[in-house]
């Protein structure tokens, strides 16, 4: 009989997530004796258990250290997780169509668009018999369609090279490094740090799904449906693109993995989140004001590092 459990220590792992995947769903209803904003002054870098309010002590700013912990579990579940669904949602298309498509790809360009975007720009922008000019190629276009491809024409797209040489142009500079150069000179909110996030880490989901489509395409069912009359765009969505896939599965926890350390790296530098919110990584950067106060940090690292090795265990077969 197959085995289908998992292994002990992914079952470590899966209880570790859940504790702390509950714990950032239920941050804001936990009989927490202080909200990650109030400042204990009399009690500032109190150290653990040396009173009944702060069970793991404060920081140096007064704030209470699980509390900080608990709020900071919040803010990576909530920015780490949709961030690596968007990154495997945009990878996964763009390296589907790559590798499906190559370079000999046909888009349908609707022509009524161009007649629509030179009225605006005639309206809007300098030089407004320009606009009008597109305007006019625009509609006589789409009036020259033939009735079938009325406002419509299939046009070449090369989207590999565009999907590869955009991914190729996101590599060749550290994500850190990247991250860290937009982050600090914009000021990020967490929306904006979420988009910066899927922006800079979808090229890897694209290349593990492209090189999939390239076996995938070749394989027998995909001659079989073209064979049986089913188009190329349902052939792709429908039989191709599910197998394609299939490596996310594994590489999707340890996306997450990776984003919460940068996103932690981020907090510690004092960029990308505002400072109200809560973060691990914030919390481990008072030890730079209070080396004394080790309990900042210590406490935050082993959660930090729990969470990494725990998601990087789920990308293991047992």
């Amino acid at each position: 009989m197959t085995r289908t459990l998992t292994s002990w220590p992914q079952k470590l792992a899966i209880a570790w997530l859940t504790l702390v995947g509950l714990t950032a769903l239920l941050a804001n209803v936990l009989p927490l004796p202080y909200q990650p904003g109030v400042l204990d002054l009399i009690h500032t870098s109190e150290p653990p258990f040396a009173s009944d309010s702060h069970w793991l002590g404060t920081d140096p700013q007064g704030r209470d250290v699980l509390t900080l912990l608990v709020f900071g579990a919040r803010t990576a579940v909530l920015l780490t997780l949709p961030a690596a669904l968007l990154s495997a949602m945009v990878g996964g298309v763009l390296g589907g169509a790559a590798g499906f498509c190559g370079n000999r790809a046909r888009v349908a360009f609707p022509y009524w668009l161009l007649a629509i975007g030179g009225v605006w720009w005639a309206l809007q922008l300098p030089m407004p018999w320009l606009g009008m000019a597109v305007a006019v190629l625009g509609a006589g276009l789409a009036a020259g369609a033939s009735l079938r491809q009325r406002a419509l024409a299939a046009w070449p797209v090369p989207v590999n090279s565009l999907v590869m040489g955009a991914a190729t142009t996101l590599d060749t500079i550290p994500r850190l490094v990247l991250v860290v150069a937009i982050a600090a000179g914009s000021g990020l909110s967490a929306s904006g740090l979420l988009a910066l996030f899927t922006l800079t880490t979808w090229p890897h989901a694209a290349r593990l799904v492209r090189a999939q489509m390239l076996r995938v395409r070749a394989l027998p069912f995909i001659e079989a449906a073209r064979a049986a009359g089913v188009s190329e765009n349902r052939i792709w969505l429908q039989h191709a693109l599910p197998h394609a896939l299939q490596p996310l599965r594994v590489a999707f926890p340890l996306s997450v993995a990776g984003l919460l350390g940068l996103e932690s790296t981020l907090s510690f530098l004092g960029i990308g989140l505002p400072p109200n919110v809560a973060s691990w990584g914030r919390l481990m950067a008072t030890v730079r004001d209070a080396p004394d106060a080790w309990w900042g940090f210590v406490f935050p690292a082993i959660i930090l590092i729990l969470t990494i090795l725990s998601l990087t265990s789920l990308s293991k077969k047992p």
